[in-house]
Order: C-alpha cells, then sequence, then structure tokens
C-alpha cells in the first residue's frame, strides 16, 4: 500500500465563521484589522484549528477525542463568511495530515494529528487558586510575563454549555454529531483550545494579540454543562522580527473530579510588530 494514502482532494469544505468578533482582542474586529494591514477581523486561531481538525473528529471519532494528539499551526489569515477547504493526506493508519486552503487556494493553515498507543501520563492539577470572574491580570509585557513565570500564574475556570455553547460553524447541524450540542454535545476544539486562549488574555491584558501555534494532547472527551479549570504556566518570552512572543503551558481539568482533560502548548505573539499596546 502506498505510504501516503490521499483521503481526496477536497476532504471538506465550509464557510468560516468569525467566534469573536467582539472580542477584547480587536484584531478580530475589523477597525483595528485593517490597521495591522488584514482585509478584515481573523477568524480566532482555534476555530481554524477545530476546521483543521473537523474531517479528522469525523474519521476517528471519539478515539481521538479521548486519546488523540495535534499540533496546528496558523500561517495566514482566515476571514468571516471566507469559503475555505481542509485537505488530509494519511501517512498512516494512526497519523494524518491536514492543510487549510482559503477562497483564493492559499494554505493557511496546517496539522499534524495522531492517535497514540500509550499516551504520555496525564498532569495531576497543582490546585492553583481560581480567579474570580473577569479577572485581569496586568498589562503585557516581558517583565510581567517574567514574573508571572517566577510566581505562577492564576487558575480559570469555564463552562462547556449553556443556551449557546461556543460553536464553530454558523449551524450546529453540519459539527460531527459527536460535537453537535443537539446530539452527543461533547467539547469541541473552539472551545477547549479556546481555553488556552482566554487563560493567557487573562493572566496579562494584550490588545492586540495573535495565536499561532498549539500542541495538545488530549485524555477524555468533556460532556455538555460541564465546568473546566484551566492552569496556565509561562515557559518563554522573546523577542523576532519585531514581534514578541509567549510560550504558555495550559491543562485543563474536569472541576467535578479534577481529571485531566487536555494539556495544550501555546504559542502566540503577545506584542504585534507597530502595537503601542
Amino acid at each position: 500500500m502506498d505510504k501516503n494514502k490521499s483521503l481526496g482532494k477536497d476532504a471538506w469544505s465550509a464557510k468560516a465563521l468569525n467566534t469573536a468578533p467582539n472580542s477584547e482582542n480587536q484584531i478580530h474586529g475589523d477597525d483595528m484589522a485593517k490597521e495591522f494591514g488584514f482585509k478584515g477581523g481573523l477568524v480566532p486561531g482555534v476555530t481554524v484549528s477545530a476546521y483543521l481538525l473537523h474531517p479528522i473528529i469525523e474519521k476517528w471519532g471519539l478515539d481521538w477525542l479521548e486519546k488523540g494528539w495535534a499540533k496546528c499551526k496558523i500561517t495566514s489569515p482566515l476571514y468571516d463568511k471566507e469559503n475555505f477547504s481542509v485537505h488530509l493526506n494519511e501517512i498512516s493508519e494512526n497519523k494524518i495530515l491536514s492543510n487549510l486552503k482559503n477562497s483564493n487556494q492559499v494554505v493557511t493553515a496546517n496539522a499534524e494529528a495522531s492517535l497514540l498507543e500509550d499516551i504520555p501520563d496525564a498532569p495531576k492539577i497543582r490546585n492553583d487558586k481560581i480567579a474570580i470572574k473577569n479577572f485581569q491580570g496586568p498589562r503585557a509585557s516581558k517583565n510581567v510575563w517574567m514574573k508571572l513565570k517566577k510566581d505562577g500564574c492564576m487558575a480559570f475556570e469555564y463552562f462547556w454549555g449553556g443556551k449557546d455553547p461556543l460553536i464553530y460553524l454558523k449551524d450546529q447541524n453540519n459539527l460531527p454529531d459527536l460535537l453537535n450540542p443537539s446530539k452527543k454535545g461533547l467539547s469541541n476544539l473552539s472551545f477547549l483550545l479556546g481555553c488556552s486562549n482566554w487563560a493567557l488574555a487573562s493572566s496579562a491584558y494584550m490588545n492586540p494579540w495573535i495565536h499561532l501555534q498549539t500542541t495538545s494532547q488530549n485524555y477524555q472527551a468533556l460532556s455538555l454543562n460541564s465546568s473546566v479549570i484551566a492552569e496556565i504556566q509561562v515557559n518563554e518570552v522573546y523577542e523576532k522580527k519585531g514581534h514578541e512572543f509567549v510560550d504558555v503551558d495550559v491543562n485543563l481539568f474536569k472541576q467535578e473530579d479534577k481529571s485531566c482533560i487536555m494539556t495544550i502548548n501555546l504559542l502566540s505573539i503577545y506584542k504585534v510588530r507597530g502595537s503601542s499596546n
């Protein structure tokens, strides 16, 4: 059998949804995004990651939600209502590459996903102090991140469910049944990876900032109407080509029994070149 088995030219296509047009990170709004040379507000990186992994979840199902690994990288913007397609390439029985092409057929994001036979041991919750609702840390800077690296960060609590759970497509019926809130209702990547974004943005104030990459390991699926505790640890802070970057680890735990849901390594630009913030 050919080592690289194609799963089809257009494995899946859809219309992009900006899931955060009114975010405090105004790079997702048209006005600020245009100030930095973009055509409009950017679709969040976690939503793009959900698109990259959508056909993979359709293929591997619950197995991937319980023990899947993924590395998702955003290389160019995707815009609200833009048509896109996700293309898959099966490297082996347990490894798939995917890339996302925008309406101009330009690759704007890519992912590697695996089903691991032996997953790493799940981390234990540290029981970091949970921040009060709407907690906002100090304005982000290298000194602030280094202090948080040394002293530790607050933990944050998020809720999957309610009347309007966060989904990555306009119509929930276009989600896999596992992720459709009106069917199985398991949490999707836009929410789970989004927890790492929210924890980062709450730890230190940034506006604008840009999500670049996540590497994540799943340990269990998250059922509808469940609370999540996100614990965050700062790893690295550095400057490159005028942008300032922060690298963090975020571990997600079920609030009810403190068992691990997912580990996430997140790389972001916390200060965009030319920004005064």
